[in-house]
């Protein structure tokens, strides 16, 4: 017996090496990273050419968006677009458009942070003139349809411009303040002329 213990007690010496060295080597990895990549910030999918649409009730388009490329990253659930572009639809008025070089969704694509040359544009309907909003951020929050931002803006519409630093945009009621810092330039829009009537000739 005392014989095959002291065969036996070099490979339990390295059991016990081996043991303490896989210890030793979790207690130096970083908390929460695990050998296979799963918490690293790695994407999971890459999809191009993305295109989602939210409906309303009564089946029609409420806003689209879409972009060249989406890539989806696991570890946070958050979505990188590249030339992103977010449309809300309006069958009474018009729709508008928000674009921009990059986004940044949420998980669940509750808020799209889109950065970069971000434009923001509202299609010209009966007497009303196109609307252009220009920034480098804007956060908008879709189902709410909401946006705001703290970066410096200009708005353009028609012969009309102001700029502002910081705004808040309510698609529902299309009212947009300007937070501070406000200048305008307001063009009256031309009336186009009014005909006289001439007397029939006898």
């Amino acid at each position: 017996m005392r014989d095959r213990l002291i065969s036996w007690s070099p490979l339990i010496l390295l059991a016990l090496l081996a043991a303490l060295t896989f210890w030793l080597d979790r207690k130096v990895q970083p908390t929460g990273r695990m050998p296979d990549g799963s918490t690293r910030h790695d994407p999971d999918f890459i999809i191009e050419g993305f295109s989602a649409v939210q409906m309303n009730p009564d089946g029609t388009r409420r806003y689209a968006l879409s972009a060249k490329r989406m890539v989806h990253y696991p570890d946070d659930n958050s979505t990188q677009l590249d030339a992103p572009r977010l449309v809300y639809f309006d069958y009474q008025r018009a729709p508008v458009t928000v674009r921009s070089d990059t986004a940044d969704a949420t998980q669940g694509g509750d808020d799209v942070y889109f950065r970069g040359d971000v434009q923001v544009v509202r299609s010209a309907y009966d007497t009303n003139a196109e609307l252009g909003m220009f920034t480098s951020y804007l956060h908008v929050v879709p189902d709410k349809d909401f946006a705001q931002t703290d970066k410096p803006v200009r708005i353009v519409e028609g012969n009309s411009t102001a700029s502002a630093v910081g705004l808040e945009f309510d698609n529902r009621t299309r009212q947009i303040r300007l937070l501070s810092e406000v200048k305008a330039n307001y063009a009256i829009p031309k009336r186009a002329p009014q005909k006289t009537l001439r007397p029939p000739r006898p």
